[in-house]
């Protein structure tokens, strides 16, 4: 990828293009809650390990009866396409492909028991939107997503480091952007409060640097020419304009973060490259590695995606085993390296990492068994191709999660689903709202933190009713 023009370090600067919204919205009133109900924190930044286009559970972390391949099988016979394998917990075993992740699963929560809703059609922009916000659209009000929300109520943990980092997803080329955009956003807490995105982490250090072509000098002296328009506009008219202050905070963000020592943790060139190594996966693999120099640096919220592009990665609608065999490559050894650099660093406790997807996937059922909605892959009863070999209709009844760090319990399983298919939660569901309450509570924020937009209050969790799973910490 060539290095960022002057528009797309203007983007990563500001966090979302301005036409998103105003930065600081008229409306949005002051911070609301309980001061009471607040929990008390166990951790200080959030990793979201986002795989993004439907990971199926019995493929991964809920196996099921492995089915080997035959030409001839039936459809109905196959539970999970991989075997199972022993993990560092006694009774807890993992599917085939990810060693790595079952040799750390003692220093985490394995969650068996995730649900979210199927809202109709199932579409992944809808499932991704509703995950990070916590909201089902359409909405009237933009919900901010979920990393938003921390940069308002905590701010950053170091005044140059952006409070909300996303790495990974790139807009360009892709057919859903305009999708991606509407949750990737500060939504109503303007875009002030928005991604700094990080498309390619191998591209990091080039997000905190001036344009190809642009010495730090320029930068500064166009940084300083636009404060004093600023001033003498506000001096001439006496009156506020929220994208301009906006735009100016933003800028002089940027030339904070510029000049800080913590631009350096953007600089992948600087690790080590036998550590460099250990996460040279690809795309996602190097941004687990952006996402502990980041946290080391002081960063509060950190998305790291495996990439949503349609009909690729974890959105398989065929070869679902053969394609599942390369997602596991990519992620199984940065993931155990993100916990086990943490831990060794002494950043694991007060750091809370949560691996998730939007839906999970099944071999015959697309929605939930007793809410199906219209098929949206063909798969025949008789497999007689290997690219029918997989599980690749789009599931909701069930879907596994991972959380280390952050307070959470040490080599626990919660939940559980059925050993019949389609594999059912059948014991200590989960939703959305309930997983995000348990977030928020893990950072210390009641599920009940709203404000007052258009006179009245929008809360963190879903009408302010989540949850937190207190059985999961320790």
């Amino acid at each position: 990828m060539s290095l960022l023009d002057r528009r797309q370090f203007l983007k990563s600067t500001l966090g979302t293009s301005l036409a998103t919204g105003l930065v600081s919205p008229r409306g949005v009133r002051a911070l609301r809650a309980d001061a009471a109900s607040a929990p008390t924190a166990k951790a200080d930044t959030l990793i979201l390990l986002w795989m993004a286009g439907g990971m199926a559970h019995s493929e991964t972390f809920d196996p099921k009866r492995y089915t080997p391949f035959e030409a001839g099988m039936k459809s109905s016979e196959v539970s999970s396409t991989f075997p199972a394998i022993e993990t560092a917990v006694d009774g807890i075993q993992i599917s085939a492909g990810l060693e790595r992740i079952a040799s750390v699963l003692d220093r985490g929560t394995l969650i068996r028991s995730h649900i979210v809703p199927t809202m109709g059609k199932i579409l992944h922009a809808r499932h991704q939107y509703h995950w990070h916000t916590g909201y089902e659209p359409p909405m009237t009000v933009a919900a901010p997503h979920l990393g938003a929300w921390l940069a308002k109520i905590l701010g950053p943990r170091d005044p140059a480091m952006p409070a909300f980092i996303d790495i990974g997803q790139p807009y360009e080329g892709n057919g859903e952007a305009e999708e991606l955009k509407a949750f990737q956003t500060g939504g109503f807490l303007g875009t002030e409060f928005g991604p700094f995105r990080v498309p390619d982490p191998q591209q990091a250090v080039n997000t905190v640097r001036p344009p190809t072509g642009m010495s730090r000098e320029r930068f500064r002296a166009r940084r300083d020419i636009y404060a004093r328009m600023v001033a003498l506009q506000q001096a001439s008219n006496n009156t506020a304009d929220l994208q301009r202050d906006a735009l100016l905070q933003s800028l002089e963000s940027a030339y904070r973060l510029l000049e800080s020592p913590a631009s350096q943790a953007f600089d992948l060139s600087l690790e080590p490259v036998d550590s460099y190594e250990k996460y040279n996966t690809g795309k996602f693999g190097l941004g687990c590695l952006l996402a502990r120099r980041l946290t080391e640096a002081g960063a509060r919220f950190i998305e790291v995606t495996t990439e949503f592009v349609p009909f690729l990665g974890w959105d398989n609608h065929d070869n679902g085993h053969t394609r599942l065999v390369d997602m596991k490559k990519s992620i199984d050894g940065p993931v155990a390296q993100l916990v086990l650099d943490l831990e060794e660093r002494g950043l694991l406790d007060r750091t809370l990492i949560v691996l998730a997807s939007e839906f999970s996937r099944s071999m015959l059922i697309e929605g939930k068994a007793d809410a199906r909605v219209p098929d949206q892959i063909v798969q025949p009863e008789v497999i007689e191709e290997p690219k029918y070999y997989g599980l690749h209709r789009h599931f909701t009844g069930a879907g596994s999660v991972l959380m280390f760090g952050g307070g959470i319990r040490k080599g626990a399983l919660y939940g559980r689903t059925d050993d019949e298919a389609p594999f059912a939660v059948v014991e200590n569901p989960i939703t959305v709202t309930d997983l995000h309450a348990t977030m928020y509570h893990a950072l210390g924020i009641s599920p009940k933190f709203s404000l007052d937009v258009e006179q009245r209050p929008f809360y963190v969790t879903k009408d302010g009713l989540g949850k937190p799973v207190l059985e999961l910490f320790a």
